[in-house]
């Protein structure tokens, strides 16, 4: 039931998962998008409470890894290159992090580091593509710094879930959102 609430808190904003991409390219502009959009959102907390539950170096290579790719991503849509299916990616990115969470994955960097390279890729790509025609860099410097912040509240979220069952239900309720996002998007 829980899962269910949590599905239609969400739907609004899955109409909108893209709004604000504003002209103006400044730093505010980047710095609040990423809370405004329910799949980037959810994605990048997720990653940082897949961070938590596996520790050690994933605590700082999963992000990292993140908000490196996203840049690249973002470049590579302002420079307009193609990207078929980043959309769909995106959604992805949303279900299989919530997933990994709630089935207490514990997959080795080597295979979890590019997967996410992939899902940031994507993610800056859509906000490369669709983001501000000047002042891209100030737009970028926010995104990422907001990017970054939400990981870290999905690591201290998912340390003070102890890699419980609580933790497990938050990755559970991404990846129900993540669906919801998907059959109504």
């Amino acid at each position: 039931m829980k899962r269910l609430a949590l599905a239609a808190l969400l739907l609004p904003q899955a109409a909108l998962a893209h709004p604000g991409h504003h002209d103006d390219g400044q730093f505010l502009s980047g710095l609040t998008h990423p809370i405004g959009g329910a799949d980037h959102l959810l994605a990048m907390v997720a990653l940082g409470l897949l961070a938590a539950q596996i520790g050690g170096r994933a605590l700082w290579a999963l992000p990292l890894a993140f908000v490196g790719s996203m840049i690249a991503g973002g470049l590579a849509g302002y420079a307009g290159l193609a990207f078929p299916g980043v959309e769909p990616m995106i959604l992805a990115s949303v279900i299989i992090l919530g997933a990994l969470v709630a089935m207490a994955a514990r997959l080795p960097l080597a295979v979890l580091l590019p997967g996410v390279a992939v899902f940031g890729f994507a993610h800056g790509w859509a906000h490369g593509a669709e983001g501000p025609t000047q002042g891209l860099s100030l737009y970028a410097v926010g995104f990422a710094v907001a990017t970054m912040a939400l990981h870290l509240a999905g690591i201290a979220l998912g340390k003070a879930a102890q890699n419980g069952a609580l933790l497990r239900g938050l990755g559970g309720g991404t990846a129900a959102a993540g669906l919801v996002l998907a059959m109504v998007g």
